[in-house]
């Protein structure tokens, strides 16, 4: 079971208060800046799907047996939510040889986004937060995290080229 916890809450962050899913999101940056510098956006995309099946297993060993199914020391969704929101800037800084550090302004929408589909919980995201399992629990914030990287794809698609900045 301690291996199990690690995982579910990121090496003790989910313990963190207040917010402990701010805190889970946070860590997520410079995890995912590491994973781009040393693999790209493929290396990032096989740390998404390893941190999904990790993470499900990891909620699934913490919830056995407990009423609540999300407890909030849970964090690793995040991690995998904010990777995905993420995804975009990956692949736009490999693509254009640049830093991702340089795309700074889609860090902080991705950021924005995210925590904004998490919290609020709309259409999709809601759906999956209901079903009340550790599977509900890790596509909450897939969802959640698709959403906030179709978001970045949007202000990026204004600033670049409606706005030309």
């Amino acid at each position: 079971m301690k291996i199990a916890a690690l995982i579910a809450t990121v090496g003790g962050v989910g313990h963190l208060r207040p917010a402990p899913g701010t805190w889970g999101s946070l860590i997520a940056l410079p995890m995912a800046w590491l994973i781009h510098v040393i693999g790209g956006p493929w290396l990032l995309i096989i740390a998404i799907i390893a941190g999904f099946i990790k993470g499900l297993w990891a909620t699934a060993q913490v919830t056995r047996g407990r009423e609540d199914h999300d407890p909030s020391e849970v964090v690793i969704d995040e991690v995998v939510g904010q990777w995905i929101a993420l995804l975009p800037l990956s692949f736009g800084a490999w693509h254009m040889g640049a830093a991702i550090t340089a795309l700074w302004p889609g860090w902080v929408a991705a950021f924005l986004l995210f925590r904004l589909f998490d919290i609020a919980k709309p259409g999709p995201v809601g759906w999956a937060d209901r079903r009340g399992d550790p599977l509900g629990v890790m596509l909450d914030d897939v969802i959640a995290g698709a959403l906030a990287a179709l978001g970045v794809v949007i202000f990026a698609g204004l600033s670049h080229g409606v706005l030309g900045l």
